[in-house]
């Protein structure tokens, strides 16, 4: 009996020591409840915590005025306005997305290629500054939105795009704070490169409003892949690494999702036009 309380113990011990030794830097005060993420099993208490350390982000406050602004704002500013004309900014605002995801695909892919592997945990250093870009580049996205008001464009902004932008935005500013690891930087490169694609493709459409690109359709294929890809990145992660569950439900949700818009968009029998 002695013997198994004095190893109970000693195994006590060695958590308490674990979590000393993760929870260190900036990020102290919350990275503790999530850091060793293989035990975050879905319950109640895990859910709790994640919704603790979302409240605290610094994104959560703009993230909250981004639902405002479509749920109460939208609606006002196209019936009291006329739709604004704005493609030269539509030109600098897109390309200048693809720019910063240039930047940050070859930040993560060289921080990637320092680390030990793709599922290296811990803050290197190299990567936390691709990360902060990358975080705020999601803040600027969010221009997306509000161009599609301004233009009366209301019917493209879908629970898709609103969902896809508000958990990006989020989920970059928890790995920026707490997570800036090689192992998640995989996703975000993937991530940056396809936004490379997508603001090139929607500079151009707006610089050449005229012509017809046929890449819109590659693009969604392209991001479908992505999020797949992510899944399984996630699903290794969390059965040999010990990452975060949460990361596999995110990757279901956002391959779910733009499969469903696929299917609506171009290949689901098209409805004839009334008269």
């Amino acid at each position: 009996m002695l013997v198994e309380v004095k190893v109970n113990l000693s195994g006590v011990r060695e958590q308490v020591n674990h979590r000393e030794n993760c929870c260190t830097g900036t990020a102290l005060s919350y990275t503790h409840l999530l850091y060793d993420t293989r035990a975050m099993a879905v319950s109640v208490e895990s859910l709790q915590r994640f919704l603790s350390i979302t409240v605290s982000l610094p994104s959560f406050p703009v993230c909250c005025c981004y639902l405002v602004m479509i749920i109460f704002l939208a609606p006002i500013w196209q019936r009291k306005t006329s739709p604004l004309q704005i493609r030269p900014i539509l030109i600098l605002h897109n390309f200048a997305c693809s720019l910063v995801s240039i930047y940050a695909f070859f930040g993560f892919l060289n921080g990637i290629l320092w680390s030990e592997s793709m599922f290296q945990k811990g803050d290197s250093g190299i990567l936390r500054p691709v990360y902060r870009v990358y975080w705020l580049t999601k803040l600027l996205e969010l221009l997306d939105t509000v161009f599609m008001i301004v233009r009366h464009r209301r019917r493209q902004i879908s629970f898709l795009h609103v969902y896809h932008h508000s958990s990006i935005l989020l989920l970059s500013d928890v790995a920026y704070h707490m997570y800036p690891w090689p192992g998640i930087a995989f996703y975000l490169m993937n991530n940056s490169f396809v936004h490379i694609v997508l603001y090139t493709y929607y500079g151009l459409s707006a610089l050449f409003p005229d012509r017809s690109f046929p890449w819109k359709r590659h693009i969604t294929e392209l991001q479908i892949f992505q999020f797949f890809v992510g899944f399984v990145h996630a699903t290794i992660g969390y059965v040999y690494h010990g990452f975060c569950i949460y990361g596999i439900f995110y990757g279901i949700t956002m391959t779910v999702l733009f499969s469903n818009f696929y299917y609506k968009a171009y290949l689901a029998p098209k409805k004839p036009k009334e008269s």
